[in-house]
């Protein structure tokens, strides 16, 4: 990474790659964020992206990233496209001699990542991969209080989304490289690991092939379950497509000895669809259960509701993102144990994926 002085002071001038929901919303956050100047896009069909010109008009536009960054000389690149992009273009940005930020999961498989990593460190660039629930100051609450609750923890927590029209082409495409389990299952295995710190020692998933729009490889639902070497374990359950449930496809709960904390959403009452890109990050509010009983064997004490009504949106995290990316640019974030985390969480989902196709559990 960058400790330069100069770095300090300097502008970073940034091109974003894919401009899809993230890209779009992280092309927004440079041009908020005072420290970088957005200078390029590079996406497929650049020149026929009506619905980029009122946005960023006059925006130098490429449809291949090669000649973005030798036309441009970025400071730095943002990587949003779908995931069996994200290693090679990632690893060109480096070797151009930019700082990377690059949307989760890092790569497609575990080699590419490490490889990613190895390239960033030997490069001295910051390279910051996409977990947002890093900066989401609720879901680092969610965090805090479970660390609380004792060992061994139980956690459970999921993410299905029902989705049609120009959404479930969206997954389909992702779907080529990336089952759900592994997209979004990064997140919030991430969070199970920020909270235990403990090694994951046996990964166990099952799958199913919901639709035949997909390859004859590929399950669009996934459950998974870790085993780590204090005790606690976790689950993880996604799916995508037209034939997922509305029900309960949001669960984020943490069970220990002296109690537990939930994530309490507003989709049980209808507020809330799973196909809302917003609601995958929303918490509204914290829900604590203290298990001490009383000398009568009552609860000690009632369950408390902390309101996470004021929270940033999908917009704001975003810039929180960026604002982290630019510090570490800056030499002002150390990102080894972020490497190692975003690696170590990329380890578990693969070995989901494992053992979907081999119905076997795998050992880390």
């Amino acid at each position: 990474m960058s400790d330069a002085p100069a770095a300090k002071a300097k502008r970073q001038r940034v091109l974003v790659v894919g401009l899809g929901t993230m890209g779009l919303s992280h092309a927004r956050a440079y041009k908020a964020i005072d420290g970088f100047d957005l200078v390029g896009l590079c996406t497929r069909n650049a020149a026929t992206r009506k619905d980029l010109d009122q946005e960023f008009p006059a925006l130098p536009r490429f449809e291949r990233l090669g000649d973005a960054l030798e036309a441009l000389k970025p400071d730095a690149v943002a990587i949003a496209t779908y995931t069996e992009h994200h290693a090679p273009m990632t690893l060109e940005a480096l070797a151009a001699g930019a700082h990377v930020f690059c949307e989760k999961p890092l790569a497609d498989n575990l080699k590419a990542a490490e490889a990613i990593v190895a390239a960033a460190l030997s490069a001295k660039r910051a390279l910051l991969v996409g977990y947002i629930l890093r900066v989401h100051p609720s879901w680092t609450r969610f965090v805090e209080i479970g660390r609380t609750l004792g060992k061994p923890l139980v956690m459970r927590m999921n993410l299905n989304q029902q989705s049609s029209g120009s959404f479930w082409e969206v997954h389909k495409a992702l779907m080529r490289s990336t089952s759900p389990i592994v997209d979004c299952g990064v997140h919030y295995v991430d969070v199970m690991c920020q909270v235990t710190r403990a090694k994951p020692v046996a990964v166990h998933a099952v799958g199913a092939r919901l639709t035949d729009e997909i390859a004859p490889t590929m399950v669009n639902y996934g459950h998974l379950n870790i085993v780590f070497d204090d005790g606690s374990v976790g689950w993880y359950e996604a799916g995508w497509g037209p034939m997922m449930s509305e029900t309960a496809f949001f669960v984020k709960d943490m069970i220990g000895p002296k109690g537990c904390v939930s994530i309490v959403a507003k989709e049980s009452a209808g507020e809330v669809k799973s196909s809302d890109h917003n609601a995958h990050t929303k918490t509204n509010a914290l829900r604590i259960h203290h298990s001490k009983l009383d000398a009568k064997g009552a609860f000690a004490r009632p369950d408390t509701i902390e309101s996470t009504e004021d929270e940033p949106g999908h917009q704001d995290l975003c810039e929180r993102e960026q604002r982290l990316f630019l510090q570490a640019i800056r030499g002002e974030v150390d990102l080894k144990d972020h490497w190692a985390d975003a690696i170590n969480s990329l380890r578990i989902v693969f070995a989901a994926d494992e053992s979907i196709r081999t119905r076997e559990v795998v050992r880390l």
